[in-house]
Parts: structure tokens; sequence; C-alpha cells
């Protein structure tokens, strides 16, 4: 099976239906335009940031591209504000806003280029910065609006798509540096994987693949135990067993917060040894009570 048939069979771009593509230059997101075009009603949204000199030759080869792939193309040119904090994490949040506005006014959905290689890259490098389970679930396929069509196909599966379609695309020579955390793990330790087994990258993948799926069966034993409550006892959450009490605590920490709290899985041992009438701050932003024999949740300014 071709990549655009097996951009096709995740059904994440349907037939002749809308779908804006963040179009960077690159390889993958040239590739996925190419299917997206094919598959679907595409449009391109490229956002200029004017942080490289090769900025202004990025977006004039997106037009090029999408006037040979006869898809409309939205430019959106922004300027970084001072104190602007991670530049990479401004983009990214730049981009994304910016690119589900333009699927909400087109009622379609939000498709980015990432594919297996990222996933991997990802996990790599969530598992080494964060303790949480989540590091190892990576990228979602489908995230509300948002689809990565690609996450089933290698770099090396896009950049052979694009040679045999005869579409060029633009190398970000930032990602060929370890200046960012995601150029380490993907010149240095991705690659050193890869030298101990040669299905490391697929191996990776596979193993979030399943993680999810058995994600999916832990949510649905912590709704079980909540029951639609905001709250649990002191006596049933020291039932539990230790695993599903910190997916427990966490739940109703994240409800109360409204934001993820990954640290606060790590206090469950403080949590489960809070006597009546205590309060504990856990780190990012919440603040566990216990009253009456009763465990809630509310936000706290400790983060």
């Amino acid at each position: 099976m071709d990549l655009l048939e097996r951009v096709r069979a995740t059904e994440l771009i349907e037939e002749g239906a809308p779908i804006v593509v963040l179009l960077s230059g690159g390889r993958d997101s040239v590739c996925l335009l190419d299917c997206a075009a094919r598959i679907g009603e595409a449009t391109a949204l490229h956002v200029n940031y004017g942080l490289r000199v090769e900025s202004a030759a990025d977006e004039a080869a997106c037009r090029q591209l999408c006037a040979r792939l006869e898809v409309p193309l939205t430019v959106e040119r922004v300027a970084r504000p001072e104190g602007g904090g991670n530049m990479q994490a401004w983009a990214r949040d730049v981009r994304y806003a910016l690119g589900a506005r333009l699927a909400a006014s087109r009622d379609a959905r939000l498709a980015a280029g990432h594919t297996a290689t990222d996933q991997a890259e990802t996990i790599l490098y969530r598992l080494a910065s964060s303790p949480s389970r989540r590091a190892l679930l990576g990228m979602s396929a489908h995230d509300g609006l948002l689809v990565r069509p690609l996450l089933g196909v290698s770099r090396d599966d896009t950049a052979r798509h694009c040679r045999s379609r005869g579409l060029t695309w633009a190398d970000d020579a930032t990602n060929d540096t370890d200046a960012y955390a995601r150029g380490r793990v993907r010149h240095g330790l991705l690659p050193a994987l890869t030298a101990i087994h040669p299905g490391a990258e697929r191996n990776i993948v596979r193993a979030a693949q399943i993680l999810r799926e058995e994600a999916e069966v832990l949510d649905e034993m912590v709704a079980f135990v909540l029951d639609g409550r905001d709250h649990v006892t002191m006596v049933h959450l020291r039932a539990l067993p230790p695993a599903l009490g910190r997916l427990v605590v966490r739940a109703l920490a994240e409800h109360a917060t409204g934001g993820l709290c990954p640290r606060v899985a790590g206090r469950f041992g403080d949590v489960v040894e809070l006597s009546d009438d205590a309060m504990l701050d856990l780190g990012d932003g919440a603040r566990a009570i216990v009253k009456r024999g009763v465990l809630t949740f509310q936000g706290s300014a400790s983060a």
C-alpha cells in the first residue's frame, strides 16, 4: 500500500471534506498537503515567524507548492513579543491557534504533519523530562479539531513520497543542530537506540499505541471509582491499589484545576496520610483538602 492509501485508510482526512494543513515547507508537511489535496478539500496555512534568514524563501516555496497543487494558501506573518518565553513553545502555540481559527471558519479539521519518527522522538524526550505515564503515550492521532494523518509513516517514507511525486521541500537547518533538546534526541539518542536494534523507532511507536489502548481501560476504571463525583472518601482511596489510587487523585486534581497535574500522582503517598481537616498543596496549582473523611481538590496559587 502506497503512502497516499495509508493516509486515506486512517480516515482522518475525509473524502471531499475540508481540511486545513499546517504547511512549514518541510518534507513532512509537503507530503501531507499533497495527500490532503488528493483526498479532501485542502487549504494550507503557512506561518512566517521571520526568525530565520530562510523565512522568506520558505514562504515563497510554500506559495509555489500550493500553486502547483491548486490549493488555497493563507500566510500569517507574526512577530515574537519581547519576553515571549521559550521560542519553540511560543511558535507552536501561535501556529496551532491560527490553524484552529482558520479550521473553525471552514468547519474543517486541522492537520499536522507529525510522523512516526516524530512520535518516537516525542516519547523519548518526554520520558527523559517527565515522570508521568503520559510521557509514554506520545501524540494522539485525533485530538479535537487536530489530526495527525502521518503518525503511521516514517520521515523516510515522506521523503520517498515527495521524491516520487517530484515535490521539493525546504530543510530547516536548526533541525540539524543540537541547539534544542529535540535535536539532541534526533541526532544522538534515537540513532544510538537504532544501533542497538534496527527496529527501535518502530518498537517505540508500537509500545505507545499499546499503552494508549491500555490507558483507555485505566481511565474507565477511574471513572468507575469516581462515578461522576468530584470527591472520594479517604477510606475508599486507601483501599484502592496504589496505581489506581494515583490515577484517581490526579483525575480529581485535574478536574478541579482545569489543567494537567503530572506532579500530583507522585504525591499520592502524602495524600493518603492526610488527617481530617488537613490541606496540602501538591504543585501544578492543585490543593488537596480532607474534611469529614472526604478528599476534594481545589485550585491553589502553588504551581
